[in-house]
């Protein structure tokens, strides 16, 4: 992953910071178990290791397109930081903001707090030494980035805004394939099954916004992933205005959402 940020031109402390996230054994082991919690007690969708990474890599594509688009971070614009200390910020948060599924699926965002906290200090006094107002600032941003990650609060950064349509766009079949196999899936959870029918699930630059989502999906039952996971988050989101979504069955002709 480190590889592929250095391919979308990224370098510096956020780089550092996700490097450090990906080798540290309390971590591992936390989204180890709360991959085992989700899909084996509870019979949700991966929420583990993969999942995170694939969040952190759609922010990094998302944050990218804004940036090239002229469009300005939260901290850039409030003057406490640069565009590298947001992309540091969204990628913690995207590695750590469901640990909470460790404990429960309930407010596993609060709980992804308290669980990230010792993890998050060790980065940021790593990235940041000798500057507790930046590690501060870092700190408090990447927390409201996983609080918000679900749409069910209210959030005010665009970060925050970025991470949480970036975890709605993880929803391809792959998420779902796991607890269909081992018969976790249970009866009425339409998530999975619906999970299941999405291919791919793209992010480019868009013609009218900075930012296009086109959804491609095997059959119908896909929409119901789009229209009750992404969309909401989208709409509930401080990045929605730089959004335009799509989605198709196949060779049929795409449906704009946005």
């Amino acid at each position: 992953m480190t590889e592929m940020a250095g391919a979308f031109g990224l370098s510096g402390k956020a780089v550092t910071a996700l490097e450090l996230l990906l080798h540290d054994e309390e971590l591992q082991a936390a989204q180890e178990y709360a991959n085992t919690v989700s899909i084996v007690r509870l019979g949700y969708n991966d929420h583990g290791p993969v999942h995170m990474r694939t969040v952190a890599m759609n922010v990094m594509i998302m944050l990218r397109l804004l940036r090239q688009a002229g469009i300005k971070t939260s901290l850039e614009n409030d003057e406490c930081g640069d565009f590298e200390d947001s992309l540091t910020a969204a990628l913690c948060s995207a590695i750590l903001h469901d640990l909470g599924m460790g404990v429960g699926r309930q407010d596993h965002e609060i709980h992804s707090i308290y669980l990230s906290l010792p993890i998050l200090n060790r980065i940021l006094e790593n990235v940041y030494k000798g500057s507790i107002k930046k590690q501060a600032i870092i700190r408090a941003l990447t927390l409201e980035c996983i609080a918000g990650h679900m749409g069910a609060r209210t959030i005010h950064s665009i970060e925050a805004g970025v991470v949480q349509i970036a975890d709605g766009c993880d929803m391809t079949k792959g998420r779902a394939r796991i607890p269909l196999a081992l018969g976790q899936a249970k009866v009425g959870h339409i998530h999975q099954y619906s999970a299941n029918s999405i291919e791919e699930v793209r992010i480019d630059a868009g013609k009218e916004n900075p930012i296009r989502i086109d959804v491609h999906m095997s059959n119908d039952a896909g929409f119901f992933q789009v229209e009750e996971v992404l969309l909401k988050k989208i709409a509930g989101s401080t990045a929605k205005p730089f959004i335009e979504l799509y989605a198709q069955v196949r060779d049929e002709q795409p449906h704009q959402y946005l």
